[in-house]
């Protein structure tokens, strides 16, 4: 495998848009629109910090890949066998419910969209067909090619709403929350917010893994320049993504006394409705497609990006990963590709399992994913901080000081939410 003679963003877009693809979901369409129904403009702050306390963390997956060749499991593997295990322990507590949550969320915008009565749990595994279909015809490369066409539509699509929506926004509003009048309900919609933006950190892994199947389909070794170049454009349009919906939210739902739904599939289609009540009608194809293409795309990822990532970590408890520069890697090991296979064979069946019997439970599984991945975030980032200073590491790929602190701050703070939100949970 060779380097890329001409590292550009061309060469190496691609992973950054799954992260994008994986990253906007029920985090944008449904927390942030809400915080611009029921706050107005007031928590845009939130939604910035918590881009970028969560960077470094999420920076160091694809910049570790580049830069050693190996996935951000291997980092995890020099460091001890502790770090496998809690990685292990905590995709196997999340993964299930993570995958029965986006894609009931994103069967019932397609119902919403079509108005269709259909049973969403039917619905649910026809679309988990369509995408194991996917990735299992061309792996990779079918997974590329989609999520670019589905990020690229509902990018555009969210633009264009948004940009009608902004006469609309109470621009006079106050930009701070005022902290004097929260109640315990508003820190933890605060906390969760957060602790969902604009992902979950563990994504962070299974885009070092993306940087090498990149590689691997390109026959190519993955430049740094050219991955840092496409994670910052899929990571800054993450973010400018969820302020959009913030400020969708601040201008067609806030200060209308609406009961808003506590299911994410049923406030997604009350929020279709309401685009296309206050926008026209001709707005709903687009405000519809938008919103389910935002799920569509998470659906597909996360159905990748679970036993993508065990299936490197089954490797690794086995030993250390093969660089790029082997020739053993240029086609898929059989043990590796068996693993993947069996393991999104099991999600899906796992989560259609938890839709088929525990549907109207959803939202406490979405809140158990949530709160799992929201109190080991700042245990993964220190992990991923660990990793990215390791003597594997090339001295040009290390971590600068403005990021070594960043990083650590970053790490601080996501301790802090989290202590914050424990004391809030048990405090009367």
């Amino acid at each position: 495998m060779t380097a890329d003679p001409r590292p550009s963003f061309w060469n190496a877009f691609g992973p950054g848009v799954l992260f994008a693809g994986a990253a906007v979901g029920v985090s944008h369409l449904v927390q942030s629109t809400r915080a611009g129904a029921s706050y107005g403009l007031a928590l845009a702050g939130v939604v910035v910090l918590a881009n970028l306390v969560k960077y470094p963390a999420f920076r160091l997956g694809p910049q570790y890949a580049a830069a050693t060749g190996t996935s951000m499991l291997e980092g995890y593997r020099r460091r001890g066998l502790g770090a496998l295990l809690l990685y292990t322990l905590v995709t196997l507590a999340t993964m299930f419910a993570v995958q029965a949550a986006v894609t009931f969320v994103t069967a019932g915008l397609l119902l919403s969209l079509l108005g269709s009565t259909t049973s969403a749990v039917l619905v649910s595994a026809g679309l988990l067909a369509l995408c194991l279909g996917l990735v299992a015809i061309g792996d990779y490369a079918w997974l590329d090619r989609v999520t670019k066409v589905a990020v690229a539509i509902f990018t555009l699509a969210t633009f264009v709403a948004t940009a009608l929506a902004l006469g609309r926004v109470d621009w006079s509003g106050a930009l701070v929350p005022d902290l004097g009048r929260f109640e315990k309900a508003d820190w933890l919609f605060c906390a969760a917010l957060v602790g969902w933006m604009p992902s979950a950190i563990d994504v962070s892994v299974w885009q070092s893994i993306w940087v090498l199947a990149r590689a691997k389909d390109r026959k190519r070794r993955p430049d740094l320049r050219g991955t840092l170049l496409d994670f910052h454009v899929g990571y800054v349009g993450t973010a400018a993504l969820a302020l959009c919906f913030l400020l969708l939210g601040a201008g067609i739902i806030h200060g209308r006394d609406l009961e808003i739904p506590t299911q994410a599939h049923a406030f997604g289609a009350m929020l279709v409705d309401l685009y296309a009540e206050t926008l026209g009608a001709w707005s709903r194809p687009i405000v519809g497609g938008a919103a389910f293409l935002v799920m569509f795309s998470t659906t597909l990822t996360v159905v990748d990006g679970f036993p993508r990532a065990l299936a490197v970590l089954s490797e690794r408890f086995g030993g250390a990963e093969v660089p790029p520069d082997d020739p053993a890697v240029a086609t898929p090991r059989p043990r590796a590709r068996r693993t993947y296979a069996a393991s999104a064979l099991l999600l899906v069946l796992g989560s259609l399992g938890i839709l088929a019997f525990a549907a109207s439970s959803l939202r406490a599984l979405v809140d158990f994913a949530t709160t799992a991945s929201f109190l080991t975030a700042p245990v993964l980032s220190a992990l991923n901080h660990a990793a990215a200073m390791g003597p594997e590491v090339p001295e040009h790929a290390r971590m600068s000081p403005t990021l070594r602190w960043s990083s650590l701050a970053g790490i601080a703070a996501q301790a802090l939410i989290a202590a914050g939100w424990i004391w809030l949970i048990t405090s009367g």
